[in-house]
């Protein structure tokens, strides 16, 4: 499955509908986004199951000041609507591997018995 833009409009749908998504946080005048790309494309070729979704952050500003991005690029990977991996930084393709191997192999009753309850007033 190749790569998708992803907005402000359609990234909560996009994380929640789909069990892992891959968002690549990048910049046309960034070097190191321009290297990470098609590493990224390639994975999404080889992993059709994963949704792999770009935001553009000239494009989205306000979506990535919301999201804390403060350098790019930027992958985060979300797993059953919950952000399990956020690191900046381009990656190799074998690192890209590693983190979309444990991706897929966390136990998310594991982590959601690890998540923080919101305290209601």
């Amino acid at each position: 499955m190749a790569t998708r833009n992803l907005t402000t409009a359609d990234i909560q749908s996009t994380i929640v509908d789909n069990d892992i998504v891959l968002v690549d946080f990048w910049a046309a005048w960034c070097g190191p986004c321009r290297q990470f790309g098609p590493v990224f494309e390639k994975a999404s070729d080889a992993h059709p199951d994963i949704v792999f979704g770009k935001i553009d952050t000239e494009a989205e500003q306000a979506l990535a000041a919301q999201l804390n991005i403060t350098s790019i690029p930027t992958l985060m990977a979300f797993r059953e609507g919950i952000l399990v991996f956020n690191q900046a930084g381009a990656l190799p393709a074998a690192g890209l591997n590693q983190v979309i191997e444990a991706v897929q192999g966390l136990d998310m009753e594991q982590v959601r018995s690890q998540l923080v309850p919101i305290a209601e007033d």
